[in-house]
């Protein structure tokens, strides 16, 4: 059976956006939110892991411990919650994540070095925020958030199991682990009581 020079072009340009690119980059942000792109990224904060095909693939499958309802979103658009300590709209956020079953990372904003890799990711300093993938939500409003969600894919019920544990958060900027005091230097031992006898033999 042949196949048409029309629609042999057809075919291939409804599979172009589903063939995954030769060389793809895996991007980190300050932040600890991921992205992947087909573009070598020039932003010089980031960290960039190029993946092979074999890596691309995979990453494409999701991961095997999540239900397969799971995968495709957790692998193309992961969800990075931005909390602060005491904060009700974060609990209301993290709530929402929690009852819909989202897997998402926590980064906690403490320190003017978290506000400003803050201000990077979502583009503001308020929180609670949201990544859903390269996408920034600022602010909590159940609606929007739900329709961020949606769009991704993700379902609106838990599909989580029940033991699924719930991700505690982590400093949005690593702390630098502090070098390791050293020990200080024994102080010399006092010299030992020596009892010396004037000149003449006579002691006091």
């Amino acid at each position: 059976m042949t196949t048409s020079p029309m629609r042999t072009l057809v075919l291939a340009i409804v599979l172009l956006p589903v063939l995954p690119a030769l060389a793809q980059y895996k991007v980190v942000r300050p932040d600890g939110s991921v992205t992947y792109t087909d573009r070598p990224p020039t932003d010089g904060s980031v960290r960039v892991t190029t993946m092979g095909r074999t890596t691309v693939q995979q990453n494409a499958q999701g991961d095997a411990s999540l239900p397969v309802e799971l995968r495709t979103p957790v692998a193309r658009y992961p969800v990075t919650l931005y909390t602060t300590p005491d904060c009700v709209p974060c609990d209301a956020g993290r709530k929402l994540l929690q009852t819909r079953g989202i897997p998402y990372s926590e980064r906690r904003v403490t320190t003017e070095e978290d506000a400003a890799a803050l201000e990077r990711a979502v583009g503001g300093r308020s929180v609670p925020a949201m990544n859903v993938g390269a996408q920034p939500v600022r602010g909590f409003s159940e609606s929007d958030w739900t329709a961020f969600l949606d769009a991704a894919g993700y379902p609106r019920e838990s599909k989580l199991p029940r033991n699924w544990p719930v991700p505690q958060p982590q400093p949005l900027v690593e702390r630098a682990t502090p070098a390791p005091a050293r020990a200080a230097a024994p102080a010399p031992a006092p010299p030992p009581d020596v009892d010396v006898a004037p000149q003449g033999g006579i002691r006091f």
